[in-house]
């Protein structure tokens, strides 16, 4: 039995996460009390209710004291050997204001008390910490569309293999914020930047222009020897800890030219040895599963 546990801020995407899964079959159930957890994986596994694959939302409309303990509830759910996955989303505060306000929805915390929209935001990420704290994969909404989110969901989280951790590799503008599910972030702001050549400044660091620029300096060379010697090294650690999702983002000023670059050259250098790499530009709104090792001999 496979189980998702959905969870996140309001209005970081939850139900379209939980609709996605429901889409692919799950059985799915949204605001779940934390405490059926438990007994409701009993009673989908066993008799005429069995059920492969299941996902719920647990989220901040929970008692206080049910999310305590939700720390206990995975660990006990996971002893009866049932295969989980917890997913959290989140947004930017700033965004969340911004999507709101322009709905004129009532954030969850906000019914039944005196608090502003902007308390119930940061008493909501609180309440949540633990489960943020356990999660297994982190999606930033922040700039997700609809679709993307929904693309997302059904690449990494109903496509994932539990034995295996998926590696992505996105490029970013560090005007732009440093992404919130990056769990790794190196900075290529150092390098010469082909911004300031006029002829390369609409092209990206995917374009062959930009990449012969880039690699006529040694020290792009070096950076991208140093960041892959340093992925590879540390890599089986992670996955020795039983990560399942590793994010490892590189910024530049604008996301376009020098971390373009840079991601596209890690990712195919890490995909040439190991299954489950992904790559991903946040700004250029680019993202794509590359091919295991061999796979053109298998097929």
């Amino acid at each position: 039995m496979q189980l998702v546990i959905i969870s996140g801020r309001s209005g970081s995407g939850k139900s379209i996460a939980l609709q996605a899964l429901e889409d692919l079959g799950y059985y799915a159930i949204d605001n779940l009390p934390a405490m059926l957890l438990g007994p409701l994986v009993d009673e989908l596994r066993s008799g005429q209710s069995l059920r492969s694959a299941i996902a719920v939302s647990i989220d901040a409309r929970n008692l206080p004291h049910a999310l305590e303990r939700f720390p206990a509830l995975l660990e006990d759910v996971r002893a009866r050997g049932i295969r989980c996955q917890v997913i959290y989303l989140t947004t930017d505060a700033r965004i969340l204001l911004e999507r709101y306000s322009a709905t004129r929805r009532r954030h969850p915390l906000t019914r039944d008390s005196e608090m502003t929209l902007a308390e119930a935001i940061d008493r909501e990420e609180e309440a949540l910490a633990e489960i943020r704290d356990l999660a297994d994969l982190l999606i930033d909404t922040s700039r997700l569309s609809v679709h993307d989110l929904r693309g997302r969901i059904t690449d990494q989280v109903a496509g994932h293999h539990r034995e295996g951790l998926t590696l992505t590799v996105e490029s970013f503008g560090f005007k732009r914020g440093v992404p919130l599910d990056a769990d790794i972030v190196f900075d290529a702001r150092c390098l010469p930047n082909p911004y300031w050549d006029p002829q390369l400044r609409d092209a990206t660091g995917r374009d062959a222009s930009v990449i012969a620029f880039l690699e006529g300096y040694p020290m792009v060379a070096e950076m991208e020897a140093d960041i892959l010697a340093w992925v590879e090294r540390w890599l089986p650690r992670y996955q020795a800890s039983q990560r399942s999702y590793l994010t490892v983002a590189i910024g530049c000023t604008g996301g376009q030219h020098r971390s373009t670059y840079l991601a596209e050259r890690l990712a195919h250098r890490l995909a040439e040895t190991r299954a489950g790499v992904r790559l991903r530009h946040r700004e250029l709104g680019l993202q794509r599963n590359l091919p295991a090792p061999n796979a053109d001999e298998e097929r």
